[in-house]
């Protein structure tokens, strides 16, 4: 392959910029060429797009330039920020190698008038992301603009996979090999654990020739901790290491372009007004970059890194995915980014280049953050990187996918069939379900069939169609999987744009009412047209809005390494910089009570003016504590009746009482046992309840529940009473439905995480629990305690609660 023409013009053009390709690249185009389909695995910054884009290049070279091209590459992209930079540098290529390619974009960002040009004329590349791939196939003849396609990548795969976002792309996938049966796909992925079952899901059972092609290289990667000078000082909790600023400030000015990324958007939000505040000559080379930000802002942002022009942007994972922001040099992460993987893909948002260094920097907002840098390191350098976990059996968008074909050029059941079968989500698809899936969209099922909205599809000889036109656009205007709380824009009363707030935050303010947005002081005046008018505020105080979603839960891989430093603490054998720095207090925990060791559960029992606390210490994130507190207090409560309040962090949880709780050593194994764990949950956790809030998002994506027209979307309450009203229905009248039994599945596995509770009540059964009593709050405990106050409603300022916590 090396002495064909397209494969020699690569190679000349690569030495004319001093540049020859990796030895991956040259594998991937190898099998590229070959006729097969893989997956690139490759570090961040080495030309992962050049490994497959050039490889399409060098076969339209090789296959002798032909003059009439069409539609040859679909490039799937999961971030509209993405699509820009990828089809910047894919011109510049095609312009310097005298292509005469175009490469177009299909998001949700795209003007209509490029969608029609488009429509007339498909470019030769078109970056495109999931939903777009399904606005495609909802148009009628859609099969027309796929006719010269032969190649499709999906770019970060890792970060679709284990969404249904991922299941929107394998079902467009089926589609297109089944119009395009030699159709090559392609994965890209960095960061990601199961790399051979992401190939797989990918592929699905299509009879391909496969490979994964893995580059040997290694990005050098630089963690650096940011420490505080007195730890004694220093917060156990409830801080946002804003105090901290002053050590960053020399870093930021040291460097050409920083990145400081943030969990939230509200933690975001903060940092870039106090920033402002205590520095404001940054005014003018610093910006703020979230999904709540104008887009037009978002790109002005995104434009001014590539050219160098900002020195500091302040943002959350809106910028965590492969843009290539070359200038960029420094990364800073304020907090536990939760997980190895993330912290990876943050940090190669710097030294954007193969021979480039990443620079991180670890800021902890309170002390024990620290052992999580610690945990960090050890895991980077045992390549321990979280996997994805599939999504099965989605009946929700596979009903929302039905739709979109029988509006367009309606479907064949027997070939879609075959096509959904051949898919890793719906392998174990069966034909009853099929067959009520088809019921249920020809006659709204048992409890729906009274209502004509329900009955959405006709069979007209062997193909279902949508004959509704009402019913086909409003179905068009909502495809996709990504549902979240309603968003309301934010406008000044004179007609800026300045971006979008979630309804229920706004709903608890009052005309007068200061919060910042996007960086600026707002006064909300009034909701009118579902847009919120406001003005700008002179007060010095300003509520800072916090978007649903903000906590992320700590991995299972972060939580053991995470167990494995507490233990080396405990033995006095962590030489890293930021355990020795908490020696004291580490030395203050093991005075009061106990630090755990990796063959130990910790057990805390403490009282205080507010009760009886029972604290443990599984450190395995926020949402295996939630359920664990639950299943715990209900077990305690059938051998003595009694009462708590629950509260949990990524470390631990509390349960809280008015009466001293029964646990000591003969009941301790057993209450933590994992027999009887699935009965046990369904009684201890209100799964129906859980399932009723899950419901909500199924019945937006399956179309039961009609979100508005644009500018007209219903109001949050309204989409919440709805699918309740449905849920209900179905519930009495039709237990047997899909949607039903879908939402208890995703509720018991995504929100309960029932397996990875299992595999730490197991882990447990195996360990030793110790229980101490300390007269008072420990330095694991009081991060815990703080939160739960955080979430009370109280009159009360969060930090004079802190300071009568401290004198107990």
């Amino acid at each position: 392959m090396k002495n064909t023409p397209g494969w020699q013009k690569i190679a000349q053009w690569l030495a004319e910029k001093d540049l020859k390709p990796f030895a991956f690249q040259e594998e991937a185009w190898e099998h590229y060429l070959h006729g097969r389909s893989g997956l690139v695995n490759a570090p961040t910054g080495f030309g992962k797009t050049f490994s497959l884009f050039l490889g399409v290049v060098i076969r339209w070279i090789n296959d002798g330039s032909p003059k009439t091209n069409g539609l040859q590459m679909l490039w799937v992209t999961p971030l509209r920020a993405l699509a820009k930079d990828i089809g910047r540098a894919m011109e510049e290529a095609l312009h310097e190698l005298r292509i005469p390619w175009k490469v177009g974009i299909r998001s949700g960002d795209t003007a209509t008038s490029e969608r029609e040009q488009q429509k007339r004329r498909m470019p030769e590349i078109l970056i495109i992301t999931p939903e777009s791939i399904h606005i495609l196939l909802a148009q009628k003849e859609y099969y027309k603009r796929f006719e010269g396609l032969h190649t499709v990548v999906i770019d970060e795969w890792h970060e679709l996979l284990g969404s249904k976002r991922g299941v929107l792309v394998e079902l467009g996938l089926s589609r297109l090999r089944g119009l395009q049966p030699a159709l090559q796909t392609w994965g890209i992925s960095a960061t990601i654990g199961n790399l051979d079952e992401a190939l797989d899901v990918l592929m699905g059972n299509t009879p391909v020739e496969r490979a994964i092609v893995r580059a040997t290289v290694s990005k050098a990667i630089e963690v650096h901790c940011i420490l505080p000078d007195e730890i004694e000082k220093y917060p156990w909790a409830g801080h946002l290491g804003i105090r901290l600023l002053h050590k960053i400030m020399p870093v930021i000015e040291k460097s050409r372009t920083t990145l400081l990324f943030t969990n939230t958007r509200g933690q975001s939000e903060i940092w870039y007004q106090q920033i402002l505040k205590a520095y404001p000559e940054m005014a003018g080379v610093m910006a703020l970059h979230h999904g709540s930000i104008d887009a037009e802002l978002r790109i002005w942002v995104e434009d001014a890194l590539h050219t160098g022009t900002l020195k500091l942007v302040v943002c959350t994972s809106s910028l965590d995915l492969g843009v290539d922001f070359r200038p960029v040099d420094t990364v800073i992460q304020v907090g536990s980014p939760k997980g190895v993987a993330r912290f990876l893909q943050r940090a190669g948002r710097s030294g954007h280049q193969p021979d480039a260094v990443s620079h991180i920097w670890f800021l902890p907002t309170h002390s024990l953050e620290l052992v999580e840098a610690a945990a960090l390191k050890d895991a980077m350098k045992e390549n321990l990187i979280e996997s994805r976990m599939p999504v099965v059996l989605a009946y929700d968008v596979l009903l929302q996918y039905l739709m979109t074909l029988a509006v367009s050029d309606g479907f064949n059941a027997a070939e879609i069939w075959a096509e959904v079968k051949s898919t890793f989500c719906y392998r174990e698809l069966e034909p009853e379900e099929w067959q009520w899936m088809l019921a249920f969209m020809t006659t709204g099922g048992e409890a729906l069939n009274s209502y004509d909205e329900f009955r959405k599809l006709h069979l007209v000889g062997d193909r279902y169609y949508c004959v509704s036109r009402q019913l086909a656009m409003r179905h068009r205007l909502h495809i996709g999987t990504i549902v979240s709380d309603a968003m309301l824009k934010v406008r000044y009363m004179t007609g800026g744009f300045i971006g979008l707030i979630e309804e229920y935050f706004i709903s608890r303010l009052s005309p007068g009412d200061s919060f910042s947005l996007s960086g600026n002081n707002l006064e909300f005046v009034m909701i009118k047209d579902m847009t919120v008018l406001v003005r700008k505020s002179k007060s010095k105080k300003s509520i800072v809005p916090s978007w649903n979603g903000g906590r992320m839960p700590l991995s299972a891989n972060l939580g053991m390494m995470l167990r494995r430093k507490f233990h080396e603490a405990m033995n006095g054998i962590a030489q890293e910089e930021e355990i020795t720095i908490l020696r004291p207090l580490f030395d203050l925990q093991q005075m009061l009570s106990h630090i755990p060791q990796e063959n130990e559960l910790l057990l805390e029992q403490i009282e205080t003016k507010d009760g009886y606390h029972l604290f443990v210490f599984p450190f395995e994130g926020r949402l295996v504590h939630e359920v664990m507190a639950a299943l715990l207090a209900w077990r305690i409560s059938q051998q003595h009746p009694i009462s708590f309040s629950i509260a949990m962090n990524d470390y631990g949880f509390e349960l809280l009482s008015d009466q001293p709780i029964p646990v000591d050593d003969t009941n301790a194994q057993e209450l933590f046992s994992p027999e009887n764990l699935t009965a046990d949950l369904q009684s201890s956790v209100n799964a129906t309840e859980m399932a009723r809030r899950k419901f909500r998002d199924i019945a937006v994506i399956a179309g039961l529940i009609f979100q508005g027209y644009p500018g007209k979307h219903k109001a949050n309450r309204h989409l919440q009473s709805s699918a309740s009203l449905l849920f209900n229905v179905f519930h009495d009248y039709d237990p047997q439905n899909l949607l039903l039994r879908q939402a208890f599945n995703e509720a018991f596995f995504y929100q309960m995480e029932e397996a990875r509770l299992r595999d730490t009540l197991e882990r447990i059964a195996k360990q030793q629990i110790v229980i101490t009593f300390p007269q008072r709050l420990t330095p694991f405990c009081f991060p815990i305690k703080v939160d739960s106050l955080r979430e009370q409603l109280t009159s009360e300022k969060l930090e004079d609660r802190i300071k009568k916590m401290i004198v107990w």
